[in-house]
C-alpha cells in the first residue's frame, strides 16, 4: 500500500539520521545514546502497539489485581472508645472460664516511722550497770516473699478462687487451701475489676475525660480518667485511671483512687500518727489473654507518706506477678 511504504520510508530516513547524530557524538556519549530502548526509534502511527503492563511469574495477575484498601482508622472519639471498653466488659461478664497459675508475692516493710524515738543512753555517772550500753535508733526492714498455685474458676456468676502455698520466704512450704499471708494488703477478684469502671449499667455513675495517650507493647492506648459523677450514687467499686486499647476497648492497665481502699481509715490514722499525709498507689495490668478475655499479669500496691514539704517516704510495697497460666477452659457467650 503505498501509505505503508511512505512511512517505511520515512522511519528509515529517520534512523539514519539519529544513527549519524550518534556516529557524531563522542565513543563514550555514543554508548549512552545506543542505550535508549528501542522504543523510542519506533514510528508514530496505526502500526505502534500501546504499551502494556508487565506480568511476571510470581505474579500473573498484576494487571488486573485491586489495590487492597487501608484498613480503617478506629473512632478516636470518647464516645467510640467507651463503648467498645462496654463491649468488652460484657464479653467479661458473660464468660466462663477455669484456670492455674503461678502467683508471686513480694512485701517489704519499712517500720522506721512505726517505731518509737529513741531513749537518750543513760548516764554512766547515775547506771547502776556496768558494761556497755547499746542503743538501737532505726528498726530494719522487713522483707517477705510468697509462692502460691493459684486457681481461678468462673461458673456463671460466682467466681471460686483456690491457693495452695508453695514457698515462704524462699523456702518450701506446702499449705493446701491457704489464706493469703501477706501482712500490709488483702486482694481477690481482681480479674473482674473492669466492669466496675467500664460496665454499660455503671456510666451514668462516672464522668469521664481522655489524660492522655500511652503504648503498651504494640497497643496504641488512651489514658481515661474516671471520676463518680456530682450526684450520683456512692459506686460500689473503685475507681480512677484506665489505659484502654483503642482498637480492642480492652482494659489493659488500671490505677485505682485511694479513697475507695478498704480500711482506709487505718492508712488516715496511722498519717496522723506519723504527722504525714498517706498516699496510696494501686496498679492492675492485665496483659495475660486468652479467646479475647483479658486475665491479670501484674499488680502492685505502695504505701506512701508526705512530709510537710512533699519527701514521700515509702512504708510498705507490694509486688504481686502472675505467671505460667495454664488455661483449661475460656468460653464467651454474650447475650442481648
Amino acid at each position: 500500500m503505498p501509505v505503508t511504504k511512505r512511512r517505511t520510508f520515512r522511519s528509515a530516513l529517520a534512523a539514519r539520521a539519529v544513527f549519524a547524530a550518534i556516529a557524531a557524538l563522542p565513543a563514550r556519549a555514543a554508548l549512552l545514546a545506543l542505550a535508549v530502548p528501542p522504543l523510542l526509534l519506533a514510528p508514530p502511527g496505526l502500526d505502534a502497539a500501546p504499551p502494556q503492563r508487565l506480568k511476571t511469574a510470581a505474579n500473573p495477575a498484576a494487571e488486573t489485581a485491586p489495590v487492597p484498601a487501608a484498613p480503617a482508622a478506629p473512632d478516636l472519639s470518647l464516645e467510640a472508645l467507651l463503648d467498645r471498653a462496654a463491649e468488652y466488659c460484657r464479653r467479661l461478664e458473660s464468660s466462663a472460664f477455669d484456670f492455674v497459675c503461678r502467683e508471686e508475692i513480694r512485701e517489704t516493710i519499712d517500720p522506721k516511722l512505726d517505731s518509737s524515738p529513741a531513749p537518750p543512753p543513760p548516764d554512766p555517772g547515775t547506771s547502776p550497770f556496768l558494761g556497755p550500753t547499746l542503743t538501737f535508733s532505726r528498726a530494719r526492714k522487713v522483707k517477705r516473699s510468697y509462692v502460691y498455685d493459684y486457681q481461678c474458676v468462673r461458673a456463671g456468676r460466682a467466681i471460686r478462687e483456690v491457693r495452695t502455698q508453695l514457698e515462704e520466704n524462699g523456702r518450701k512450704k506446702v499449705v493446701p487451701d491457704a489464706g493469703l499471708a501477706t501482712s500490709i494488703v488483702v486482694f481477690s477478684n481482681c480479674l473482674m475489676g473492669p466492669v466496675g469502671l467500664f460496665a454499660e449499667r455503671v456510666r451514668a455513675d462516672y464522668d469521664f475525660t481522655v489524660a492522655g495517650e500511652d503504648e503498651i507493647g504494640p497497643a496504641r492506648v488512651l489514658v481515661v480518667d474516671a471520676k463518680p459523677r456530682p450526684g450520683a450514687p456512692p459506686a460500689r467499686g473503685l475507681y480512677g485511671k484506665a489505659w484502654i486499647d483503642v482498637k480492642t476497648g480492652d482494659i489493659l492497665r488500671i490505677e485505682w483512687s485511694e479513697s475507695r481502699v478498704g480500711h482506709y481509715d487505718v492508712f488516715e490514722e496511722r498519717g496522723r500518727k506519723f504527722g504525714r499525709t498517706p498516699r496510696l498507689v494501686m496498679r492492675s495490668e492485665f496483659s495475660a489473654e486468652k479467646n479475647g478475655i483479658r486475665f491479670p499479669s501484674r499488680m502492685s500496691f505502695e504505701e506512701t507518706y508526705l512530709d510537710g514539704r512533699g519527701r514521700a517516704f515509702v512504708r510498705s510495697r507490694t509486688e504481686v506477678v502472675y505467671r505460667d497460666f495454664k488455661f483449661f477452659s475460656v468460653e464467651v457467650e454474650v447475650r442481648d
